[in-house]
């Protein structure tokens, strides 16, 4: 018996088995971390064949594990909980455990998806005070350099001195119409179909809503009556009602699909992509605790909201972190 030999599993075939178990699918898991999908079933056929057992049931959808591959992912799990309480250890070591974590939300549909990232990490950093700042911004990102906030949650990376964007996921904006209105016999809805109707949003200025920035504006066409409001389920009763219609993330609002509360289209016949960031200063960046709050998000995203997607990867690099893909502008 070789009690010093090396074991042929490495920590990268583990990440790629947790991916694969958390997405269902080696498209998603391969967007996550940042690989081809060749790649992604090429490291799953070579696992395989290091542990000499299928790991998944191949005629399942979605993928499910095999008893072999879900003991593989109970090691996965440990190791990556061992490694993030060992990065913990060592941050409260060098003395940079403390600090206080000010989060200002642009986006107004974050709030449920973002109080469990919260729960989460108060239990891994209870020296670290959180804290919410309230009320609107004309400019978010400028809380960072007057020491207001310390991360800001936007839907766009603008460039801006000492300011760092962290990628936390992409989703799709969906148009959303009362069940009876006659836009929902088209299968997907174009700018025009928003001249004759009122548009239901946020108070907030246009170029900080999807549906104006990315799909209407640059096809120069204004909404034929507009209507504001600070809560999604007012946004949602409205629409109900007939008296608007609007275009919000899908995942913020698939509950009430669910329930045929309203009905979604998409925004154009290709859809409407957008994306969430995490904005930060340089400094804040370099802190675990930081670190450990961004990956908290991206998780949480990842595993309660529908239809969320990774940001597609520059490199095909297994070990490629998320910290990597952060947007730095000097």
């Amino acid at each position: 018996m070789l009690i010093n030999a090396p074991s042929p599993l490495e920590f990268r075939h583990l990440r790629t088995l947790a991916a694969i178990a958390e997405t269902h699918s080696l498209s998603k898991a391969a967007a996550r971390l940042h690989l081809s999908q060749p790649a992604v079933s090429h490291q799953v056929k070579a696992l395989e064949e290091l542990c000499g057992l299928a790991l998944f049931e191949r005629k399942s959808v979605p993928l499910r594990l095999t008893p072999g591959g879900q003991r593989l992912l109970q090691l996965a799990q440990l190791m990556e909980s061992q490694m993030a309480e060992a990065e913990r250890d060592l941050a409260r070591i060098a003395g940079g455990n403390t600090g206080q974590l000010r989060i200002a939300v642009e986006c107004h549909s974050c709030f449920d998806w973002l109080m469990p990232s919260m729960d989460a990490f108060r239990e891994r950093w209870p020296e670290v005070e959180q804290d919410l700042v309230s009320g609107f911004h004309a400019d978010p990102i400028g809380l960072l350099h007057e020491d207001r906030a310390d991360l800001v949650i936007v839907s766009h990376a603008i460039k801006r001195a000492r300011t760092v964007f962290h990628p936390l996921f992409r989703y799709e904006v969906s148009a959303l119409l009362a069940k009876e209105h006659p836009l929902t016999a088209k299968p997907y809805l174009t700018p025009k179909d928003f001249s004759k109707e009122t548009l239901v949003s946020y108070p907030i200025p246009d170029d900080r809503i999807d549906v104006m920035r990315d799909f209407l504006i640059p096809a120069r066409i204004d909404p034929g009556k507009r209507r504001a409001t600070e809560l999604t389920v007012a946004i949602l009763q409205l629409v109900a009602s007939r008296r608007g219609i609007a275009a919000m993330p899908r995942w913020a609002v698939q509950p009430f699909l669910d329930r045929e509360y309203v009905v979604a289209r998409p925004l154009g016949k290709k859809g409407v992509e957008s994306a969430l960031y995490a904005a930060t200063t340089e400094e804040m960046a370099e802190k675990a605790w930081m670190r450990d709050f961004l990956e908290i998000m991206r998780r949480g995203g990842f595993a309660s909201l529908q239809g969320v997607r990774a940001f597609r990867g520059g490199k095909d690099r297994i070990d490629r972190n998320w910290a990597d893909e952060a947007l730095y502008f000097e």
